[in-house]
């Protein structure tokens, strides 16, 4: 498969991780197409691969921004790599950041976890034929003759993506962890990564980053389906799996939406998610790292995805940021757009909170994007938006599944933050958390107006309570 995978056995092609260029039949659209040993070899100037943007701008099917919020450094990341894989495959993601050093984290996911999927897609399939891959068409199709004769292939296509999905993640986190000048102790990151291919998409996430498709229903009205379910402690089998392995989880009295996970000897880091890359300080205790993975084909009716973070979510319900993209002038100002109602809700709703940071990518399915002109009169550039706003424009390169319910992510706290510990029972059906600001003696609620997505660095002490 060399990352490529195909139901079609007339589009099998050879294809060699030693460097071999693919042979002619499988270059789809008439350009030479680079093997998994040309990515690696890339590896080392991200920055200037084709396709690939990671500041706000636009590609040939998306735009993607964001924004700094009021909290301090912009700590969410995004991407979008189109052409990650030969015919039709296409990478984006965003990632969010919390603590001291979230904004590293997140950054590092977004580099590092693409290529760790290529790794293990390309891995798998020379396990399976040896040096052999299979061309990537990236049609599945539920119908067709073909199809229902092979019922097994799709179900064959599923578990090859879960596992990369599986693994690459897990490979991330371990890379984290024993990263030399990356403190990820009590510092992570949220993801939410999408890889579409043709007309499928696979899913995974961690966190409460989320993703949404836009769709036309019967009456041809554009409808919000959300494609990811914001992963929180209370959930009944997060709750479940912390509780089994001794964290604990509870919201604060003043913030009784918002459900968090303890260390079960000190009241911190009040992690307000139950899944996450990095926060080693809560990987005993039930907080993991393991994505939650779902595949759904497209249709017709489809139109477009949005990958958004928190600060999003925390004042945009999924059917408004519908609204928005479909209402979009141009195309290529829908992402700055979205982030733009944010900003204004954030001011108009909570007038006395600190605006979170916000990154959306909006991905349209038809392929079609604006002209050159059009995008040329609103003043943004074709290649790069750099936005007087923006937090990342000049950063460093280095830097089953359960039913999704369309509610926000209610992550936002008055401005009284009496008596931080003041807690209460956890039997709330909540959604969402934020950033973090980094700072020597750094705290989550100190001088912060919102909820945030840890409150507290733990006190470890030389004698920890016996249990």
């Amino acid at each position: 498969m060399g990352g490529c995978i195909s139901t079609s056995s007339t589009s099998s092609c050879s294809s060699r991780s030693n460097g071999e260029t693919i042979s002619p039949s499988c270059l789809g659209r008439k350009r030479i197409r680079k093997t998994f040993s040309d990515h690696v070899t890339s590896l080392q100037h991200l920055s200037s691969i084709p396709n690939r943007i990671f500041t706000n701008g636009k590609s040939r099917t998306s735009c993607i921004f964001t924004q700094q919020g009021r909290k301090g450094i912009n700590q969410d990341a995004m991407i979008v790599w189109e052409e990650f894989m030969p015919e039709d495959v296409t990478f984006f993601g965003v990632f969010d950041g919390h603590g001291p050093h979230g904004h590293l984290v997140a950054r590092k996911v977004r580099d590092a976890l693409p290529l760790k999927l290529l790794s293990f897609l390309y891995s798998n399939e020379s396990k399976r034929n040896g040096s052999s891959t299979t061309c990537c068409n990236g049609n599945l199709k539920p119908d067709g003759g073909d199809f229902e004769k092979d019922g097994t292939m799709e179900d064959k296509v599923d578990t090859l993506w879960r596992e990369a999905f599986l693994k690459s993640y897990k490979a991330m986190d371990k890379e984290l962890r024993s990263h030399p000048n990356l403190d990820c102790f009590c510092s992570g990151s949220t993801a939410v990564t999408i890889v579409k291919q043709g007309s499928n998409l696979f899913m995974g996430n961690i966190g409460d980053s989320r993703a949404i498709l836009g769709s036309k229903d019967s009456n041809d009205s554009m409808v919000a389906i959300q494609l990811t379910v914001d992963l929180k402690p209370d959930l009944p089998r997060e709750a479940e799996r912390i509780k089994r392995c001794k964290g604990r989880v509870f919201a604060l009295q003043d913030e009784p939406e918002v459900p968090r996970v303890w260390l079960p000897f000190d009241d911190a880091p009040g992690l307000a998610m139950a899944r996450a890359f990095g926060d080693f300080c809560l990987k005993e205790y039930g907080v993991i790292s393991i994505p939650e993975f779902s595949h759904r084909i497209l249709t017709e009716r489809d139109k477009f995805i949005v990958l958004a973070s928190d600060g999003v979510w925390d004042v945009l319900s999924n059917e408004e940021v519908v609204e928005i993209v479909s209402s979009a002038p141009i195309r290529s100002s829908a992402a700055r757009i979205v982030v733009d109602f944010a900003a204004r809700e954030w001011k108009s709703k909570y007038p006395t909170s600190k605006m979170d940071d916000c990154a959306v990518v909006c991905l349209f399915l038809d392929g079609k994007m604006d002209s050159e002109s059009d995008y040329d009169e609103q003043g943004f550039s074709s290649v790069t938006l750099q936005s007087n706003h923006s937090g990342n424009a000049m950063e460093s390169d280095d830097g089953q599944n359960s039913e999704p319910s369309l509610q926000r992510n209610f992550t936002v706290r008055s401005s009284e933050e009496n008596d931080p510990y003041r807690r209460v029972p956890v039997e709330v059906e909540g959604n969402g958390e934020s950033l973090v600001a980094e700072d020597q003696n750094w705290s989550g609620l100190e001088g912060v107006t919102r909820v945030n997505s840890l409150v507290q660095l733990p006190r470890f002490s030389e004698e920890r309570p016996k249990s």
